[in-house]
């Protein structure tokens, strides 16, 4: 089995650790997620954060091992509250800290439901400070074909090598 890799997160994701990191010059401001083309409620839960280590064949029969933090935001509408302080997230993380092993470098994973419809798995994307909140957009994690991706991957470096900076007086992309 291969050495865990969390090098191979996707560009479009981030890792708990950068997700720390650009919170902690805002404890105050409130955390806002995005996913759905809507924000999640004022009155939102972090009900479970959950690290894990998995080993899998792809299929491609390659061996894949890597880590995980997965971290359960329950979308609910709660009295007058609002949006969490990107402090108390961190603070509840600290927490967790106290009793899970969480890798910072690790593929961060959010579990999204309204308690009503099933939960759906999302990436974060890099956090954005706007009118004074926190602002972090989910998307849809989706399935693929890591054969695939890895293949395209080489073909997309291999076309930018040859059609970088010398594309023009090397001819090989005319």
């Amino acid at each position: 089995m291969n050495a865990i890799d969390n090098g191979k997160i996707q560009e479009d994701d981030i890792s708990l650790g950068v997700l720390l990191n650009t919170l902690a010059g805002e404890r105050d401001a409130p955390l806002v997620f995005y996913y759905d083309g809507r924000p999640v409620k004022p009155g939102y839960h972090i009900t479970e954060v959950k690290a894990g280590q998995f080993s899998a064949l792809d299929c491609g029969a390659n061996p894949e091992a890597w880590t995980e933090i997965f971290i359960q935001l329950w979308d609910i509408e709660e009295g007058d509250r609002t949006h969490m302080p990107a402090g108390k997230f961190q603070a509840i993380i600290r927490k967790v800290t106290d009793h899970v092993q969480l890798d910072g470098s690790a593929k961060l994973t959010f579990e999204v439901s309204d308690g009503v419809r099933p939960i759906q798995l999302y990436c974060a994307a890099m956090p954005i400070l706007s009118a004074g909140a926190v602002h972090v957009s989910l998307s849809p994690r989706p399935a693929s074909c890591k054969p695939r991706d890895r293949w395209l991957a080489e073909e997309n470096s291999k076309a930018a090598a040859c059609c970088g900076l010398r594309a023009a007086t090397s001819g090989c992309c005319a």
